[in-house]
């Protein structure tokens, strides 16, 4: 019998496919997490490296995302490759784990952020914050309803205005610069790192940098995919790097490197020092910008994955649907919006995201691991796009995630330990909804 249900129609061509990668990298992430990096650096100069290297190890997974994506380009990503490359309880484990638990939780964390500096901007009190972040995330799965492109141009926009709040910060920078940027990015005698700090530092570098996989949970939306999504997600990790050692560069241009380490906001106090409050509220809003983008595609594209379990037969079958019109999941984006909104208005998102974080890298580590299966399964079958330095750069990656997964294993066992817990409770879910479906259809 032919099927005759709605599909995802290709939509998005290359800067669409760009900005995806742009804006579900570059969230909240940057404004805060250089502080962290620069307390276990000695000089200006060695924060930039790390961050140069957290890009190119970053690169080195996107490279093989782009073959993962020409390969299978399909709505769903990762979840797709570990079905086809592991089988069905991998693919539900990561299903379980991300859409169900780190996406929401992800969305709701991030909400909370652009409410913050929103409402900071517009100068509401700390009680609207909550009801500003929910309104926000139900303002996006409403765009979302309308189909891919509206979600697009929606996110484009956002975009735009994020890589403008970062010139701006650069800009900001070099006045405050002139004359001494030897001297800010020359070692702080006052700080000298250990050497394992250096490695620890390259934690939350590579944390910022995640969220280069959203394009590939859009794949079925690309326009001409085996082209369009090597060269956008390429593309877009170029601008990434560039925005994060530019930003990086204001931050010790204009603050010095102890300055850096000893703020917690570097963005909005780069810009106090110019403009006073003033210019803390535009950057307020160029933060908050930031972070709207990223929701919109972090609801996007966990949207699709739970879409796809749903097809599946992983998840409630209603959440599968397409809607005929939009070509939208229309419930899938309700049900992920839904319980973000839950876990905002309860609070209960923090500690949600720590619990996860283990898992996610552990789930981008195979991942990329499925790119050896799929070239060992179809040797003979041509590929619209291979990963330069193969198996170098996935056998960097995987090894470079797992070192992170035992960094963070080592300082954080609490929170490690409930991330692979929550995990393995998947096994037991997984087992219970097969044995229900099986009675359902009996």
């Amino acid at each position: 019998m032919t099927d005759t249900s709605p599909s995802y129609l290709r939509r998005l061509g290359t800067w669409d496919a760009a900005a995806i990668v742009i804006g579900g990298v570059i969230g909240g992430g940057i404004f805060r997490s250089a502080s962290t990096v620069a307390e276990r650096t000695s000089s200006g100069w060695e924060l930039l490296l790390l961050w140069a290297i957290g890009g190119a190890l970053t690169l080195a997974g996107v490279l093989c995302y782009a073959e993962l994506g020409a390969r299978r380009p399909q709505a769903g990503g990762i979840y797709i490759y570990l079905r086809e490359a592991f089988g069905q309880l991998p693919a539900f484990l990561f299903g379980w784990t991300m859409a169900l638990i780190n996406y929401p939780g992800s969305v709701a964390a991030v909400a909370t952020t652009f409410a913050d500096y929103f409402c900071a901007a517009v100068g509401l009190p700390v009680l609207w914050v909550k009801p500003v972040a929910a309104a926000a995330i139900t303002f996006i799965v409403g765009v979302n309803f309308f189909g891919i492109r509206a979600g697009s141009r929606m996110l484009n926009v956002f975009t735009v205005l994020k890589l403008a709040a970062i010139a701006m910060l650069v800009a900001t920078a070099l006045v405050l610069a002139r004359g001494h940027l030897g001297m800010a990015l020359a070692p702080d005698p006052a700080h000298q790192a250990r050497p394992w700090d250096f490695l620890g530092a390259l934690l939350p570098v590579l944390f910022t940098y995640g969220g280069f996989h959203y394009l590939n949970d859009l794949a079925g939306e690309v326009r001409e995919p085996q082209r369009t999504l090597p060269r956008a997600l390429g593309l877009g990790l170029a601008a990434v790097v560039l925005c994060y050692l530019l930003v990086n560069f204001a931050y010790v241009a204009g603050l010095g490197h102890a300055g850096l380490a000893a703020s917690r906001a570097p963005a909005a106090d780069l810009m106090q020092r110019l403009f006073g409050d003033a210019g803390a509220r535009v950057m307020a809003i160029g933060i908050a910008c930031s972070t709207f983008g990223y929701c919109s595609i972090a609801i996007a594209g966990g949207a699709r994955v739970l879409q796809t379990m749903g097809a599946d037969g992983m998840f409630f079958r209603a959440v599968g649907r397409i809607d005929a019109q939009s070509r939208a999941p229309q419930v899938a984006l309700a049900v992920l919006g839904g319980w973000a909104i839950v876990l905002v208005l309860s609070g209960s998102f923090g500690q949600l995201l720590n619990y996860t974080t283990v898992g996610e890298w552990l789930f981008h580590a195979f991942g990329i691991a499925t790119l050896f299966w799929y070239r060992r399964r179809f040797a003979a079958e041509p590929a619209p796009y291979r990963v330069p330095f193969y198996p170098v750069l996935p056998f960097l990656f995987v090894l470079t995630v797992l070192g992170v997964i035992a960094a963070t294993t080592i300082d954080s066992p609490g929170d490690a330990g409930m991330s692979l817990l929550l995990v393995v409770l998947g096994v037991p879910v997984y087992l219970v909804w097969r044995a229900w479906q099986r009675r359902g259809t009996a």
